[in-house]
């Protein structure tokens, strides 16, 4: 794994030099620069696996590209991906991978964490995924009484919650006939009443997604569900027909009533916010389909191997880093704004605000000192 850069990165000579091309930018018309330039859009746009980013409209020019990938080239990006996606402990903090990426691979069959090939285990909690999944379409999994589940609740907060919620929504069109996800992440009770108010015990399904199974606010909706389901219900044994986990605490999990055959795994080198492609992601499957989520895991594995192997000036993802580094820093530019025109993408900007921030915005870089530029700006919006 690449060692932290010693030296600052507001003093590399890549960052020196923009300082300077900054100061040449201020005046940078738009509309010259497409005037003097009739092949700006394709200059300044990449397209990958079907997806268009057109940068164009952006303040950059050539020197201005150049520099910012020179930049990610002194800092190390292209080191640290290797890393990342070698499994290494590039979470400083936590000495844990960061390994999402692994979770929507479907072809590769080793994998070390720690000394450990963890693809076997990622292939055995995706097929547990997939049999349960099916078994709830086909009506093999019914419950308590021999109802068939119409309903599926997700009880969750943070990326437990936001991920799987806002890809549900997305993918509407794609609903499987019969099943409807809701989702419940609030303290406040009212929350959870509203959720099931319209809801029948005997045809609904929870699922409780809690690495520990021990976060304070899940916890306690689960207990006000257990609460609902048995008031009807009257047999503790209905709690295992009407409740599965996604958890690593199967003491917990059995404490609570919940059979540790309907547990699914997920790992510390998930990290929450990226954990809707993990066993998280179960009521997404449940929502659309097995099929259709493994779509979405190769759809993801794509732009995986696409920010992997092309070179950083053609490179989708870095390119979009850099010209945040490029506004937040040099422009000042302190917030951006997501506003997604299809209203099925309702819940993506709250989904990315969790997602860019927390991964964001550091107040020290790698070495642990403090830092002298922004990491990150303050992300917002809404539906177009």
């Amino acid at each position: 794994m690449p060692t932290p850069v010693a030296t600052p990165l507001t003093q590399l000579p890549a960052w020196k030099a923009l300082l300077q091309h900054w100061a040449h930018m201020r005046e940078f018309d738009m509309n010259q620069a497409f005037a003097k330039n009739p092949a700006r859009f394709g200059e300044f746009s990449l397209h990958t696996n079907g997806l268009l980013l057109d940068y164009s409209k952006n303040r950059v020019n050539a020197e201005t590209m150049s520099l910012l990938v020179q930049l990610a080239r002194e800092a190390g990006v292209e080191d640290m991906r290797a890393s990342m996606f070698a499994g290494d402990p590039i979470n400083f903090t936590e000495h844990r991978a960061v390994l999402h990426t692994a979770l929507r691979n479907p072809d590769q069959a080793s994998l070390l964490v720690d000394g450990e090939n963890v693809m076997p285990l990622i292939r055995e909690v995706q097929d547990h995924m997939r049999r349960f999944t099916d078994a709830i379409h086909t009506g093999e999994w019914r419950g308590h009484t021999g109802q068939l589940i119409t309903d599926i609740v997700n009880i969750g907060i943070g990326g437990s919650d936001l991920g799987p919620a806002m890809v549900c929504m997305a993918l509407r069109p794609y609903a499987q006939a019969g099943v409807q996800v809701h989702f419940v992440s609030n303290i406040d009770p009212s929350h959870l009443a509203s959720t099931l108010s319209s809801l029948n015990p005997e045809t609904t399904l929870f699922i409780i997604a809690s690495k520990t199974f021990t976060t304070l606010e899940t916890l306690a909706n689960a207990h006000a569900a257990r609460e609902w389901l048995l008031a009807h219900m009257l047999d503790p044994a209905a709690v295992a027909r009407h409740f599965v986990a996604l958890s690593t605490n199967t003491q917990g999990v059995q404490a609570f009533g919940i059979d540790v055959n309907n547990m699914f795994e997920f790992w510390d080198w998930v990290g929450g916010r990226y954990s809707l492609w993990s066993a998280i992601g179960l009521s997404i499957a449940l929502a659309v389909g097995w099929a259709n989520f493994e779509a979405l895991l190769s759809g993801a594995h794509a732009m995986d191997a696409h920010f992997q192997t092309a070179p950083l000036e053609q490179n989708m993802p870095v390119v979009m880093g850099l010209l945040g580094v490029w506004y937040n820093n040099f422009w000042d530019a302190d917030t951006y704004a997501v506003f997604p025109y299809d209203q099925r993408l309702a819940l993506m900007p709250a989904f990315l605000q969790q997602l860019d921030m927390e991964s964001n915005g550091k107040s020290v870089n790698r070495a642990n000192c403090p830092v002298d530029y922004k990491t990150g700006p303050i992300m917002w919006g809404a539906p177009g």
